[in-house]
């Protein structure tokens, strides 16, 4: 067997960690082992908070990088060879200055896109629909206020389910929240009873559920396809338990879908003389 040696060994580890960084955000809806990048994102949202990612890491490995040259100069320079008799100065004005002024000016510099992406991400303008998330202990409640209140419940598949559905172990569940692509979604939260959150990482969506009151945020999709998320708030013994399964239609098939949809949980949301009518008996 040849073992790589030499020169030669550095750089097969560099072709490695690069093959790796490439490769794992490769798959966007779920998070796939030694991945060390997000998951692709499939929002505007997510664009930007990519972006802004880009822009911490630059500028953090500017800093890291100059405090690193910073040090070796003092070393080399300060060595006690070259400095029999140290110095003893205690103040420098020039030097307190810089240090008070240049990190300001770079929050500053990093509070713009970061403000940017806040407000960005905050709501949806003119949303096209509504979809209510009520999170219980432990399962979701998806609600379409557009679609005659259309509402349905959505738990967790046990591994046998979940491999014969073909979704990964943990993250199946037996009504996935369907959506259409290209449509901007106002998405609320709330909780009947714990706090929870509601987290879709390759949406870029993440927001908590709190008892008494709607958080609202938003997101459009841009690609059809499958996308995993998880309750991301400690809420009790199975907080481990509530996956989230979001489904990404085109149009035509969204429609279709919605239909089928009407009919199949049409019992789960009775109207309210049904409801009387199954109390008075």
């Amino acid at each position: 067997m040849r073992v790589v040696t030499g020169f030669r060994a550095p750089l097969a580890f560099t072709v490695v960690a690069l093959l790796l960084l490439v490769a794992a955000p490769v798959m966007a809806s779920q998070p796939t082992p030694w991945q060390l990048n997000f998951q692709d994102f499939v929002t505007p949202v997510g664009a930007l908070v990519d972006d802004f990612h880009t822009l911490l890491l630059v500028v953090e490995f500017g800093i890291a990088i100059f405090v690193f040259l910073l040090l070796a100069y003092t070393c080399y320079r300060f060595r006690a060879a070259s400095n029999p008799n140290p110095s003893k100065t205690t103040h420098n004005t020039v030097i307190e200055v810089l240090w008070t002024v240049i990190p300001v000016v770079i929050l500053v510099i990093i509070a713009v896109p970061s403000f940017k992406l806040l407000y960005f991400m905050d709501k949806a303008e003119n949303p096209d629909m509504t979809i209510k998330v009520t999170a219980n202990q432990w399962y979701w409640d998806y609600e379409y206020p557009d679609q005659e209140g259309l509402t349905f419940s959505s738990t967790m598949l046990d591994a046998e389910d979940a491999k014969a559905a073909g979704d990964p172990r943990l993250l199946g569940v037996d009504n996935p929240l369907v959506v259409p692509v290209g449509q901007n979604i106002q998405v609320l939260v709330t909780s009947n009873d714990v706090m929870h959150s509601f987290f879709v990482p390759s949406l870029a969506v993440q927001i908590y559920g709190i008892s008494g009151r709607a958080n609202e945020t938003w997101m459009r999709i841009d690609k059809a396809g499958t996308y995993y998320g998880q309750c991301n708030q400690i809420c009790g013994v199975n907080h481990s338990f509530m996956p989230i399964k979001v489904i990404a239609m085109e149009e035509a098939e969204y429609a279709q879908w919605l239909l089928k949809a009407k009919q199949e949980f049409a019992m789960d949301n009775p109207s309210p003389e049904l409801k009387l009518a199954a109390a008075s008996q």
